[in-house]
């Protein structure tokens, strides 16, 4: 039960950098003194800082010697930006290790387990394992497969409508809505919409969130944005979203945030290629079929073809309500 805990304040720490360290994992970590009466805390700084094991054991100090560390990742035995994590943890005197997952990069993948075990560390592994696979679900996704992991954002009111036959679209949800897609921006690395989107609505896609981000997320746009769009600098990028997947993830992106319109919306969720959905629903009805829709294009032609998903949560938001849905 100790470690449990332990590990579950690991994964807050970690949640709260989430979207500043990409291409690295976000990781939490704790040292815990042997006599069990002090901890110190770490999380993984921005790509090119010390990681949160490091943090850790800089805030331990002396006190690391005979220590328990809790890590939600494996931690590191190779020297990239920085130094390996296992050097630091075997000089800190550590004696034992607690570990979430495994990292699948093949440049740790078992590797740090290894290394502290052949310096007598013990090592624990799979505490928490099922909150932390979840929690760092974009970073696994992206060293199995090199893509991103996809969220596609939908406001909608109860008719499934995103804008009045008009067009316009501000605003379906109330303030609570809003900014709950903002913290949803702010744990993303980067913001994709269509051009289309950019000339009808012209998006910012910034952050706009107490206190500001230390960090805003790439702004893509699928075509060409317009001189003079709020949404310059953005990466402009052409080509199927399979393509454009490809190219994140070799940017570092490790999660992508798609924020629309409805035909780029549809063309991911067409292909295949969302890993969650997420609706902010308001009690609002346009009243007719003439609202523009969720999606724009060809769907199932039957119900017995119709996409299906998993609900991972529903919350209220103000008068709104925020729906998960996994794929």
């Amino acid at each position: 039960m100790v470690d449990e805990l332990h590990m579950a304040r690991a994964s807050e720490l970690a949640t709260s950098v989430q979207g500043s360290t990409a291409p690295n994992p976000w990781v939490g970590a704790l040292v815990v003194t042997a006599d069990g009466r002090r901890t110190f805390e770490g999380a993984t700084a921005p790509a090119g800082g010390p990681h949160a094991e490091v943090t850790a054991l800089a805030a331990a100090g002396a006190a690391a010697a005979g220590a328990t560390l809790y890590s939600t990742l494996e931690p590191c035995a190779h020297t990239g930006r920085t130094g390996p994590c296992t050097d630091a943890i075997v000089a800190a005197g550590v004696a034992r290790v607690v570990i979430g997952i495994l990292d699948p990069d093949p440049l740790v993948s078992g590797r740090g387990v290894t290394a502290l075990q052949a310096a007598g560390v013990e090592v624990t592994l799979g505490v928490g394992a099922g909150q932390v696979t979840e929690q760092l679900a974009p970073y696994l996704k992206h060293r199995r497969t090199g893509r991103p992991w996809v969220v596609l954002k939908l406001a909608a009111t109860l008719d499934g409508r995103t804008a009045a036959p008009d067009g316009s679209s501000r605003w379906i949800t109330g303030e609570a809505a809003r900014l709950d897609a903002h913290r949803l921006r702010a744990r993303s690395d980067a913001v994709l919409v269509g051009s289309g989107t950019v000339r009808a609505d012209d998006p910012s896609l910034t952050v706009r969130t107490e206190p500001a981000p230390a960090r805003q997320p790439l702004r893509v746009v699928l075509g060409s944005a317009p001189a003079g769009a709020r949404v310059r600098p953005a990466l402009e990028l052409k080509g199927e979203p399979a393509e454009v997947l490809d190219e994140l993830g070799r940017r570092g992106v490790l999660q992508v945030l798609v924020e629309g319109g409805a035909r780029v919306a549809h063309e991911f969720h067409a292909a295949g290629l969302v890993d969650r959905y997420v609706f902010y629903v308001a009690p609002a009805l346009l009243g007719g079929d003439d609202g523009h829709p969720v999606l724009r294009g060809p769907g199932a032609p039957t119900m017995a073809e119709a996409w299906r998903g998993r609900v991972l949560s529903v919350e209220r938001l103000g008068d709104d309500l925020r729906v998960e849905v996994a794929s």
